[in-house]
């Protein structure tokens, strides 16, 4: 702790009023989730129901983002989960959260790309042009007896990004300001110009009775009734991923106490409501078999091209600008895993390679090209329903940490101080593992059974590499202990 609240960070400006972080926040949660997991959830789990489902998600980032800010303003650095549960709960914990963290952002990014790729052809398909199926898809899926081989496109995408992050590229504030008002735009677009399309009979049962479905991956999962939403909620919580941008600006904010909960809160209820009204829509204007088949590939683009006649060129718009947001998003993720790994190895839990910078660049390069051939395994070789819920499961399961983390904190450290403090604590801890834990167990046993195999390949690496070399076992007074 000592280490960390000797950085000289600890008296960052305090500029960011409430209206600041809600802006903040709206800017960081949507992203390619809306774009990506909504038609899955419509196709998979819940039918129109999934406007249930993402209250749902919604509440559990609610509870678990006012812990987050806690956690966050305790130590005074801006900085992941990672490095503030290192600075409080110890070593091993850390190394849960930070390995736990790889999930969301590798896998995430290669959920991501694989979504790109599809977009991707859909841009071509306007000149004429197409990349065949079997190389845009992975080997577990087919489609009229072809068989996917590799997904080109979304490797292509990742060595791309890669590359820019090895040159080193600061990402322009004002771009990610257009990009950000340009998915805000497309969202508001189509609920205002699909709402006119909406048909009632879509929409009926609104909640499907319970029974399974199973994928075209030969997954079975519980369709329609309360594990439907569950379900529904865990596939769609991705699309609420990076609210915690909000929760680590506490350090910033003029009034914590008073601004962190509006700054969460308000960026969850303005995107809540938007994501709610959008899937209103989206599953008013196909049924549910269109989701399943047809409109599987970039849903949002064929569901506007085949129920909005007229509306061809918002179709053509909102696939560039969903282009566009997506390779934002990727980069970010990619940044962010190689953020992460660059502490980790910094305290010598992971190999220095990952710390190792590039001589002219001033990058981490070495941490980019090995998460280049990562993500792309994930992205190449398997389908977006399986990234997807594996980014969902790894980021609810750091959440329920940090959750457990803050109030395990407030009894075993009260005297830290902190800018931001959560009220009514052990209610709102308990909600958030509780919302959280309903989310997993939602996703149904295939995701608790990859979550578990990704957890125990990470604790043998601890216990076989990272703690012989961890900066707290060689040289315990510089890692502030």
């Amino acid at each position: 702790m000592s280490e960390v609240a000797g950085t000289g960070e600890s008296t960052l400006k305090r500029t960011l009023g409430p209206f600041s972080l809600v802006t903040l926040g709206i800017g960081a949660i949507i992203g390619a989730g809306l774009f990506v997991r909504t038609a899955a959830a419509i196709a998979e789990r819940s039918g129109p129901s999934v406007t249930l489902a993402f209250l749902v998600a919604g509440l559990g980032c609610a509870f678990a983002g006012l812990c987050y800010a806690e956690f966050a303003s305790m130590i005074p650095i801006a900085g992941s989960a990672y490095t503030y549960s290192y600075a409080t709960m110890g070593e091993l914990v850390a190394w849960i959260i930070g390995w736990d963290l790889c999930l969301e952002y590798a896998v995430g990014a290669a959920t991501v790309a694989i979504a790109w790729s599809e977009y991707f052809n859909k841009v071509l398909e306007y000149v004429g042009m197409h990349v065949p199926y079997e190389w845009c898809h992975s080997p577990l899926e087919s489609a009229n007896g072809v068989h996917g081989i590799v997904n080109i496109p979304a490797i292509a995408i990742l060595a791309l990004l890669s590359a820019l992050l090895i040159r080193g590229m600061q990402e322009s504030a004002t771009v990610n300001s257009i990009i950000v008002v340009t998915k805000v735009a497309i969202v508001l677009m189509v609920i205002v110009i699909g709402w006119g399309f909406i048909n009632p009979s879509y929409h009926t049962p609104y909640i499907p009775p319970s029974g399974f479905y199973t994928t075209s991956e030969g997954i079975t999962h519980p369709y329609g009734g309360i594990m439907g939403i569950l379900g529904a909620a865990g596939v769609v919580f991705f699309a609420f991923i990076g609210f915690d941008a909000v929760s680590t600006a506490a350090q910033e904010a003029k009034n914590p106490k008073r601004d962190m909960p509006i700054g969460i809160l308000g960026s969850l209820v303005v995107c809540t409501i938007l994501y709610v009204l959008f899937s209103h829509v989206l599953s008013g204007l196909a049924p549910v078999d269109f989701f399943r088949n047809a409109g599987k590939e970039a849903s949002v683009t064929e569901a506007i091209r085949t129920y909005m006649p007229g509306y061809g060129w918002m179709a053509k718009f909102v696939t560039i600008a969903i282009l566009a947001g997506f390779s934002s998003v990727i980069l970010v993720m990619l940044m962010g895993q190689s953020r992460v790994f660059y502490s980790m190895s910094h305290d010598g839990l992971v190999p220095k390679i990952f710390s190792e910078v590039h001589p002219k660049f001033k990058t981490p390069w070495k941490a980019n090209m090995l998460f280049f051939l990562f993500t792309s395994a994930f992205a190449g070789f398997l389908p977006e329903s399986i990234v997807g819920e594996m980014t969902s499961i790894g980021t609810l399961f750091a959440f329920i940490l940090v959750c457990a983390g803050v109030w395990i904190m407030r009894v075993r450290r009260p005297e830290i101080p902190r800018a931001f403090i959560v009220p009514a604590l052990p209610l709102v801890a308990t909600l958030g593992i509780f919302v959280c834990g309903a989310m997993i167990y939602g996703l149904g046993w295939t995701n608790w059974l990859r979550l578990g195999v990704w957890l125990v390949i990470g604790l043998v690496f601890y216990f076989g590499y990272g703690m012989k070399h961890s900066r707290l076992q060689s040289h315990p007074a510089e890692a502030g202990r």
